[in-house]
């Protein structure tokens, strides 16, 4: 019996969509990944489309606080005590060929 291979081939994108796909990205508050899943696009396919083309990937930054806040350094937590006993462990080991071995385990390891 014979197998064969599929034969993979390379996806080739018309020049008008990698364009409309860069342009997307160009976008206020677009992200390269997304842009790029919503095309079936890898997002690293994309960014070597703009590289290409000499256009940067846009940077998502968070907005810097004016406002300088300075945390505690210090910050208490209450200690609560337990009182509760704890839980017991119960293991059943029920007879037969290794049932010796694993008794043996078992007390080994908990020593």
């Amino acid at each position: 019996m014979e197998i064969q291979k599929p034969i993979r081939r390379r996806r080739h994108h018309p020049e008008e969509f990698k364009q409309a796909v860069i342009a997307a990205c160009g976008e206020p508050g677009a992200s390269v990944a997304g842009i790029a899943l919503a095309n079936g696009v890898n997002a690293n396919q994309v960014r070597r489309w703009m590289r290409e083309r000499g256009i940067s990937a846009p940077t998502q930054r968070l907005p810097i606080s004016t406002e300088t806040e300075t945390a505690p350094a210090f910050i208490p937590v209450p200690i609560v005590p337990t009182t509760a006993e704890p839980p017991v462990i119960r293991v059943e080991i029920r007879r037969g060929d290794a049932a010796e071995a694993c008794a043996t385990w078992l007390r080994d390891w908990l020593r």
